[in-house]
């Protein structure tokens, strides 16, 4: 039987406050979309992706910018990398953040390796809350879980040339910045999942931690509790990506 098109499969939470553009983010990576018009999540939604993960894939952009220090030359040609690329299969639960379902969503903290924590950079009271999220999540998750901050909706915190539209911005960057190394968490990413911007380095960065992690042993991965889990028994069936779905083996959609 055909190995699955994956080396590794991350349980990851989209959490937040309702309206923060969740769901738009997670479309965004897997479908590579913008849905204007997004019905509000009731309960959770899931969406999955492979991502290559560690080398050569996360060293393309050192080996393409090394050069000669003694002269100044040109870059060093580039080298056959023996290393084979490893594939991580994102498994993406996106919640709801209406506190009606908070009883809901806060099971699905359970077995989850990674997490983005959301909130919207034009209502400061998203950002009030990620505080109470990042305590609820910290409370039921594994205290390893790799947490990154987003702050999304970083279209609407550009003004317009003419400055016809306004800079909607109520969440400095300095600020968030600051909160997320207050808490103990991987970093800070604003996002737009309208244009895309930043959307796939989110999330990637979560999956590079991950999988830094996996090598340093920090998962059992024959439990499934630990988030994070290995290809399944030899023999077993898989479905690999059609033909023009092969965006696959270099972070597309499944």
């Amino acid at each position: 039987m055909s190995s699955p098109p994956w080396d590794y499969i991350a349980k990851l939470v989209c959490i937040g406050d309702s309206g923060c553009g969740k769901s738009s983010l997670t479309i965004r990576l897997c479908e590579g979309r913008f849905s204007p018009q997004h019905d509000v999540t009731i309960g959770v939604e899931f969406g999955s992706r492979i991502v290559p993960v560690g080398p050569p894939h996360s060293k393309k952009l050192l080996s393409s910018t090394s050069s000669s220090a003694a002269d100044g030359g040109l870059p060093d040609p580039p080298r056959a990398s023996t290393t084979p690329q490893k594939h991580m299969k994102l498994s993406l639960w996106d919640t709801a953040g209406q506190e009606t379902y908070k009883s809901v969503t806060r099971s699905y903290f359970r077995g989850a390796s990674g997490a983005l924590l959301v909130f919207d950079i034009t209502r400061r009271s998203t950002f009030e809350h990620v505080t109470d999220w990042l305590n609820d999540l910290r409370a039921i998750a594994d205290p390893d879980i790799v947490v990154i901050l987003v702050g999304n909706k970083l279209d609407q915190a550009q003004p317009s040339p003419d400055e016809s539209v306004p800079d909607k911005r109520e969440v400095s960057a300095d600020e968030a910045h600051d909160w997320a190394r207050r808490n103990g968490v991987l970093q800070y990413v604003e996002t737009s999942a309208k244009s895309g911007e930043n959307v796939e380095e989110a999330f990637m960065r979560v999956a590079e931690r991950i999988f830094e992690n996996i090598n340093a042993g920090k998962y059992d991965l024959n439990d499934r509790r630990s988030g994070v889990k290995g290809p399944g028994p030899a023999g077993a069936k898989n479905v690999r990506l059609s033909a023009d779905a092969g965006r696959g083996a270099a972070g597309g959609c499944c």
